[in-house]
């Protein structure tokens, strides 16, 4: 069994400020839900740089070669045809569509890969914390294993950082 402890506050400033109590205290931060990107919080709560840039260069690469080599294939290889003189291989004709190529599979790639990583693909239910968890609410999930987790301490930092309601819930693997 995991126990969970959602708390939530009314601004982005407690928020932050809580995550680093936790943190400090040892607690083990699940995630953050806010309403809008708050800076500084990725830094408080200890998470790496995404990987996601790397990802979508990696993507548009591969649409560069495809694109590239296809119409190379096409126009150079499986029907060569002279059209007013110009080589088959011709460069700056090729720019255009393999932009395009490039475009596509970085776009695509990286929203496939976003979709697979996070686990957000249709047809699953999504865990919901507290409600209202992203209309106005700021609100910190923390988690522990059942027999180590320290419920008054929680309370008690939550209390210090303005939280306006917290509670605990359980769930069975």
């Amino acid at each position: 069994m995991k126990k969970y402890f959602v708390v939530s506050f009314d601004n982005e400033y407690d928020l932050v400020n809580a995550t680093k109590s936790f943190k400090d205290k040892g607690f083990t931060l699940l995630d953050a839900f806010t309403p809008y990107a708050v800076h500084g919080l990725g830094k408080v709560m200890g998470l790496k740089p995404s990987r996601l840039s790397k990802i979508c260069f990696g993507f548009a690469f591969i649409g560069l070669v495809i694109g590239l080599y296809g119409q190379y294939w096409i126009s150079a290889v499986n029907w060569p045809i002279n059209i007013g003189g110009k080589p088959w291989n011709s460069m700056p004709g090729f720019m255009p569509i393999a932009f395009e190529t490039t475009v596509l599979f970085a776009g695509l790639g990286t929203v496939f890969t976003l979709l697979w990583r996070t686990g957000v693909l249709p047809g699953r239910k999504p865990k919901i914390y507290a409600p209202d968890v992203t209309d106005d609410k700021f609100v910190l999930v923390l988690t522990e294993e059942l027999g180590s987790f320290n419920s008054e301490k929680a309370e008690e930092i939550s209390t210090t950082h303005h939280a306006i309601e917290w509670h605990e819930k359980l769930e069975s693997k």
